[in-house]
């Protein structure tokens, strides 16, 4: 066996003797690729390269350029190549043995001159050592060039230039456009201009094919254009006159990249441009699309370093996370989950809680109760944590997938039991020789309930509080872009120990507070089951229709109101608690009631039952906020993006889903607020519903945009272009989502 002293003295000899070995192994660059030129015709020359056996030339590495004037180089003619797996660049095409490049002339000097033309290319050996970028001049002597006018003399022929001195260019021969990869985050785009020719500076702007950039989380950057020429009192493309900005000759931008995925992918270009020829003849706008293959990305840019330089919250967020150590994210992380904690999704949470420590009964002690909700929580954060690494890494949304009907239906049915058990209808117990066997696994704890209280807080995380908000988007996204899954878990784990911080005080409180015996305590118990029945219609009306759920609410109300004894005449010599008690019973009776009502009519608003009445059966519900067109896949969005385009308005894509608290919370709240409604008034307004998960579902919400579920909002500019920076998740209130979009659109 090797001791760590032979792996060492083995390490160091092989670093000593290696670089004599590659020395040998490898050819001098000028042995391994030999550069030829030749003159092919006075407009065309050819460049060759012979390749030693084993070496082999990248397609994409080449670049032509010559300082001669009177001539400018077009777009070179590559040969067919062979497509090859590079560790390196992924899949690219490279040449071997020999081949010929093509490069056509534009010639302005038509004498007999000498040419020289400096070719950079880069190449590699098949054992994996690969040569830095190289250059070479290559010389040449080109003969005297025959024009067109010339040739037709030759032949007899009237040149057709109505009387121009010189034929007109065709656009594509004016404005010769091309483009190349220089960087994994950066492209080079050149114009050689014609003589006689110039290009509008205005006019010039690039684009990525969505589908494909979308699928290789690609987005273009600033567009980088130096400084332009001005040229007074000229005649624009629209016929008017004035000071324009112009490109002459070769004009060479840069644009860079933001990526979002690490892996090499292919792209399309498209550039449109236009220009004018000297003598006052404009051509109309060209575009031209390029294919272009981008290598691994070695620097990761979420698309929300968008080009107003705008940074959404949960990129701040997952940029934040990058910068700290475990305990600083656990800390970090921790804070945000308790600004996270008096939210409805962790609501349910304190019945169900309370609940499982008053089913406990009158001998329960702040111990045991500080332990029950111990493991409830630390259950809680820790499945939290869990989903949440899984869906960084997968993309997969266990949240989401808890959300069928058959699992809210059992997980509600399970709160039932518990709440009549609570009513004291029967005792919920498991058989003795289970409970025995589940005392010993927790420690001495009455009916293996640490472990119940365990599994009940896994639930919970799982089912009863999906929520999506930024810090947890923001954790997602750090996950997803640098594969950290350690960091990203204990991050998470933060977050859940955040929300559920208040748990374990309202659990511990709950167990000193709990009265030891009597009537008071079957009261209290009754009031936790009417709070676990509420929790269970929270779950339903996921998956109810709204009317039925209000039907829900109103029956548990009224039922709850007779058993404060809102029916029941006050004995004499009551008490001041049997009035408080009374009282209340009576404002549940009466709103319960309005529910009722309220559903008979067709409302479904909890909060205002009775708005079916006074809107001729809830006509007015469709009303009370701007409408969305509902949307289901990506070809729905880019069909819906192009028109919003062709009219020249800002887009606003909601994603929804029935199962989503935060979403019920933005149609009840925010979207109905006039100020919302004004501003909204300013967007074509889509909506994705979200609610099944489908396969188009996850495709639009996650491989398009990268989100792991509702709610969340994104805004896309008149072009069509999505303004990362302004995506929000979670529940916004009114007044701060009204300034958002009025920020976008004023």
């Amino acid at each position: 066996m090797f001791s760590w002293l032979s792996i060492l003295w083995l390490a160091a000899t092989l670093m000593l003797i290696g670089p004599a070995q590659a020395a040998a192994e490898f050819l001098p660059v000028e042995q391994a690729f030999q550069p030829t030129a030749e003159v092919l015709t006075p407009n065309e020359i050819a460049l060759r390269w012979q390749i030693a056996p084993g070496y082999y030339l990248y397609q994409s590495k080449f670049r032509f350029r010559s300082d001669a004037q009177g001539l400018s180089l077009k777009p070179a003619q590559f040969p067919p190549a062979e497509v090859k797996q590079d560790k390196f660049f992924g899949e690219v095409k490279i040449y071997r043995d020999q081949m010929e490049i093509r490069l056509p002339l534009e010639r302005t000097d038509h004498a007999a001159q000498p040419l020289r033309v400096l070719a950079r290319f880069q190449g590699c050996a098949d054992d994996g050592f690969c040569y830095p970028p190289q250059e070479v001049a290559l010389e040449l002597a080109l003969p005297v060039a025959e024009t067109a006018r010339s040739m037709a003399a030759l032949r007899g022929e009237r040149p057709r230039n109505f009387g121009l001195e010189e034929e007109i260019l065709a656009a594509e021969d004016a404005f010769v456009f091309d483009a190349s990869v220089t960087a994994p985050d950066r492209l080079e785009l050149r114009w050689n201009i014609a003589p006689g020719t110039y290009l509008y500076r205005d006019k010039i702007a690039v684009e990525l094919d969505p589908e494909r950039a979308a699928a290789a989380g690609v987005q273009l950057g600033r567009l980088e254009l130096p400084e332009a020429e001005i040229k007074p009192d000229t005649v624009r493309p629209d016929g008017s006159i004035g000071d324009v900005a112009i490109y002459h000759g070769l004009l060479r931008a840069e644009v860079p990249l933001l990526r979002s995925r690490a892996d090499a992918t292919d792209i399309e270009l498209s550039a449109t441009f236009q220009g004018c020829a000297e003598r006052g003849i404009c051509y109309p706008p060209v575009t031209e699309t390029i294919r272009l293959s981008l290598p691994p990305a070695t620097t990761l840019t979420d698309a929300a370093a968008t080009n107003s330089g705008r940074v959404s919250e949960q990129d701040q967020i997952a940029a934040q996370l990058a910068k700290v150590s475990i305990f600083g994210a656990l800390a970090l992380f921790f804070g945000l989950g308790l600004l996270l904690a008096f939210t409805p999704c962790v609501f349910p949470m304190i019945p169900i809680l309370s609940g499982i420590i008053a089913g406990q009964g009158q001998k329960i002690t702040t111990r045991q109760a500080f332990l029950l909700s111990l493991a409830y929580v630390l259950a809680m954060a820790l499945t939290y944590a869990i989903v949440g690494v899984i869906a960084g890494l997968f993309g997969a949304n266990l949240n989401a997938a808890f959300q069928t009907p058959w699992v809210l239906v059992l997980f509600a049915g399970v709160f039932v039991a518990l709440a009549l058990s609570m009513f004291g209808f029967y005792d919920l117990q498991l058989p003795s020789a289970l409970q025995t066997r589940l005392t010993e696994l927790s420690n001495q704890q009455q009916g293996g309930t640490l472990i119940g209280a365990a599994i009940m807080g896994t639930l919970s995380a799982l089912i009863v509080g999906p929520c999506v908000a930024p810090p947890l988007m923001g954790a997602l996204i750090f996950i997803g872009k640098t594969g950290d899954a350690v960091l990203g878990f204990f991050a998470l784990l933060g977050l859940g120990l955040g929300m559920g911080a208040p748990l374990l005080l309202i659990g511990t409180s709950a167990g000193q507070l709990l009265p030891r015996a009597g009537a008071w305590m079957d009261a209290v118990k009754a009031v936790f089951g009417i709070l676990l029945l509420a929790v269970a219609i929270l779950l339903l009306e996921r998956i109810l229709p709204a009317t039925l759920a209000l039907v829900l609410w109103g029956l548990l109300l009224v039922v709850s109101a007779v058993y404060l004894g809102a029916l029941e005449a006050l004995p004499a010599g009551h008490s001041g608690w049997r009035k408080l008690w009374k009282g209340l019973g009576v404002a549940l009776l009466i709103y319960g009631t309005l529910m009722l009502v309220g559903a008979a009519a067709g409302g479904h608003d909890t909060w205002q039952p009775l708005r079916g009445l006074t809107t001729s059966g809830g006509a007015g519900e469709a009303s009370a906020h701007a409408q969305f067109k509902r949307i289901k896949t990506v070809a729905d969005l880019e069909r819906e993006l192009a028109t919003a385009t062709t009219q020249g308005q800002p887009v606003m894509l909601d994603f929804y889903a029935d199962w989503c608290v935060s979403c019920k919370e933005m149609e009840r709240d925010t979207f109905p607020a006039p100020e919302v409604r004004a501003a909204m008034d300013n967007f074509v307004l889509l909506q994705a519903d979200v609610t099944a998960n489908d396969a188009a579902d996850k495709a639009l919400m996650q491989e398009r945009f990268g989100l792991h579920g509702p709610p969340a909002m994104l805004f896309f500019d008149a072009t069509g272009q999505e303004l990362s920076g302004f995506r929000l998740v979670g529940f916004v209130p009114p007044q701060d989502f009204a300034a958002h979009l009025q920020e976008i659109a004023p």
